[in-house]
């Protein structure tokens, strides 16, 4: 990895950051905030996954991955969270400062694959359950199950995969919307769908993927995340875990422009697998409407 050329990012990309909108008491409307954190709100019940509003991805405040845009809605201005989706360990999407500044403010349940709890008790996060693939939650505001990934887990070079990694299905209102979480392409997005459809909305990742002999167990590029939308059977699907931190050495806007070509070729409309944009809004329609 060290020796694979890197396509120079830009430092900074612009982002005019949005307010949440009002959510009514049918209403279920997903913001991609950036990265992979998403605001989810259904009716009054506001919830995060994988919230990351840090500079850096990393152990360290002075090195490491460095945010190029800054997150679409901005901390003060998210609505009351009650509930805190964590997919796993790694610090692009586990953020303590993040995590530590939510439990000051609201106090949120926090669910999350088994082996994390140690992590975040030991952080001050004190209202945390951990399950297991295709468990659900007991006591989460709503109904929310752990569905599995092709991943892997560490913080360090001595906790290599003691803590397990995932997905969610989160049932809003009638409207499931399944978050895949980092995950190479596998069979378990056929599973999830005989087990968990019909999905009304997938966020699956599609950057962090070159160069393929080191990343391809472990993230998907776009072409493999268009053959997991075509598995999930899913209405709309949005694109995430891009164009925010330099993981991997393909370019800023690489993704994007992948995407659109493996959707032409596979002969998907591009309006049902899509980037949002940073700070966007999607209201969720109901699958029978």
């Amino acid at each position: 990895m060290l020796l694979t050329p890197r396509t120079r990012w830009p430092a900074t990309l612009p982002v005019v950051p949005r307010r949440p909108p009002g959510a009514g008491p049918d209403d279920v409307v997903v913001t991609f905030v950036g990265h992979a954190t998403f605001l989810v709100q259904v009716g009054a019940t506001n919830l995060l996954i994988d919230p990351q509003y840090s500079e850096r991805a990393s152990p360290v405040s002075f090195a490491g991955p460095r945010r190029v845009r800054a997150p679409g809605v901005r901390f003060d201005d998210l609505p009351p969270i009650s509930l805190v989706l964590l997919s796993h360990n790694h610090y692009d999407h586990c953020d303590l400062a993040t995590l530590r500044a939510l439990e000051r403010r609201f106090h949120p349940r926090l669910v999350t694959p088994l082996g994390n709890g140690r992590l975040l008790r030991s952080a001050g996060i004190r209202d945390v359950e951990e399950l297991d693939w295709w468990q659900s939650a007991s006591a989460a505001p709503l109904p929310v199950t752990l569905t599995p990934a092709q991943h892997f887990s560490a913080r360090g070079p001595f906790d290599r995969n003691r803590a397990l990694w995932g997905g969610f299905l989160i049932e809003a209102r009638g409207r499931r919307i399944l978050f895949a979480g980092d995950s190479g392409y596998g069979p378990h997005f056929r599973e999830i769908a005989t087990r968990l459809s019909p999905v009304a909305l997938a966020l699956l990742p599609i950057g962090a993927y070159e160069p393929r002999w080191f990343m391809q167990d472990i993230h998907m590029n776009p072409a493999e995340a268009v053959q997991a939308h075509l598995d999930l059977g899913a209405r709309q699907s949005l694109a995430m875990h891009y164009g925010t931190f330099q993981l991997t050495p393909e370019g800023v806007d690489e993704p994007v422009r992948e995407l659109t070509n493996a959707l032409r070729e596979r002969g998907v409309p591009a309006e049902q697998f899509r980037p949002a944009e940073v700070g966007e809004s999607v209201s969720v329609l109901d699958v029978r409407e």
